[in-house]
């Protein structure tokens, strides 16, 4: 008895671990754009750029080094050498040391962790526009994935339509019901639609593949067919388009590249001061000890850091320059997306009406077939027709998907999807 207890617990085991591995590999949009964020090798490689921005900050927090230099002098000739002394003697030398520092005037240290502090936030912003890019790869191969399994699903129901009618035919012409001819046209429809299948197939694959490897998944990626991922797009092209203005991450970034800009001008600005440098002496000479002070300044007769502040100036030029070309070409990505969109909804609503009527056809013309009321030839127009349909309404459907993919690319919600 407790052996058989054991044994249904196995089972129920092995049952539910089965389920569950297949639910885990079985990616939502939502699941794939999650793990892509976690997983992709080259977002985790663009990752290091934010730690490498964090690491200007330390360095411009930090204050100058002190200068510690030497100086000696040796007497040579022995015959001015102080009485009863050899050369080693100190009363035969003279040694100075001095420690000095440079000081950091004009807010220069407070310039630098500006620039520093606001190059961190453009080097963020890039990384979720680094993301943004990702995701709309992500997301257009899941539905090349959803939509050529949905292919192989018409193609596989086609085949398996035709091979049942190629076993009736069989039957029937064995009967002399039906000429050899008409059997010959019905497996060759079917040998055709199996090496369509077999191709598709191969399509099928290489796409999961592809998935697999955006999403940092070596194994084998299958998607959910059921996921319903669209979400509430209520509002209207203006608000979009404001939206996207506010919170779209190449703006984000541009803007945030401005402030660099800005940041830069005060920093070179700054640095076109002279940085004086102070310092302690302590000088013995001849065994009489001395002690001063050192000043040291670059005097700026010719390099004032022209070269460095009109470069930060032309910087900024071109940062508000990108940030305005940006904004206007932002207003027509959004306008041709959204347009798109409502378009390809309106197509994929009215083709379900195309694909009720191509349905109808084939099974009447089946019908009459079979009873003799029509020939081999309409069964297979009718027959290529509705697959011709059933391929057109899933790319019909699958442009629809794009185009919604594409606006919420557009707008910038697509981040939003693998929260």
């Amino acid at each position: 008895m407790r052996l058989y207890f054991q044994y249904i617990f196995s089972v129920v085991f092995i049952i539910l671990f089965g389920v569950i591995a297949k639910a885990q590999n079985n990616y939502t949009l939502q699941a794939a754009l999650q793990a892509a964020r976690e997983n992709n090798p080259q977002l985790k490689t663009e990752h290091f750029n934010i730690a490498i921005a964090e690491t200007d900050i330390f360095s411009a927090k930090i204050r100058p080094n002190f200068s510690l230099s030497n100086e000696s002098i040796q007497l040579l000739q022995t015959s001015e050498f102080a009485p009863n002394t050899s050369w080693y003697n100190n009363h035969n030398r003279q040694v100075m040391w001095q420690i000095s520092k440079p000081i950091q005037i004009a807010r220069q240290r407070k310039n630098k962790i500006a620039v520093a502090d606001n190059n961190l936030l453009y080097t963020k912003s890039e990384y979720r526009e680094t993301e943004r890019q990702l995701f709309l790869e992500v997301a257009e191969k899941w539905l090349s994935v959803q939509a050529v399994q949905k292919q192989l699903k018409v193609v596989e129901l086609a085949k398996s339509n035709v091979d049942s009618l190629t076993l009736i035919n069989q039957h029937r012409y064995r009967n002399q019901v039906i000429t050899e001819t008409d059997l010959y046209r019905t497996e060759l429809l079917s040998k055709q639609y199996e090496m369509k299948y077999n191709t598709i197939l191969q399509e099928w694959n290489n796409l999961k593949k592809e998935l697999g490897f955006l999403i940092g998944n070596h194994q084998s990626v299958e998607i959910d067919m059921d996921d319903n991922f669209f979400i509430n797009m209520n509002a209207d092209l203006d608000s979009l388009i404001t939206q996207a203005l506010n919170n779209r991450s190449d703006i984000l970034a541009t803007k945030q590249l401005v402030e660099v800009s800005n940041s830069n001008i005060k920093l070179q600005k700054s640095l076109s001061y002279p940085q004086p440098e102070i310092g302690l002496i302590w000088n013995p000479q001849n065994h009489i000890p001395y002690a001063g002070i050192s000043f040291s300044i670059d005097l700026p007769f010719s390099d004032r850091n022209q070269g460095e502040i009109k470069k930060s100036y032309l910087l900024k030029e071109q940062a508000e320059q990108q940030l305005f070309s940006i904004e206007n070409q932002l207003q027509t990505e959004i306008e041709t997306a959204y347009n798109s969109y409502l378009q390809h909804q309106q197509n994929s609503n009215e083709f379900e009406i195309i694909l009720e009527t191509s349905q109808t056809i084939l099974d009447n013309v089946k019908y009459a077939y079979l009873k003799g009321g029509t020939t081999i030839i309409d069964f297979l127009e009718a027959q290529r027709a509705w697959l011709e349909t059933q391929e057109q309404y899933y790319e019909t459907l699958e442009q629809y998907y794009q185009s919604y993919v594409q606006l919420l690319y557009t707008t910038g919600l697509i981040n939003q999807l693998a929260l």
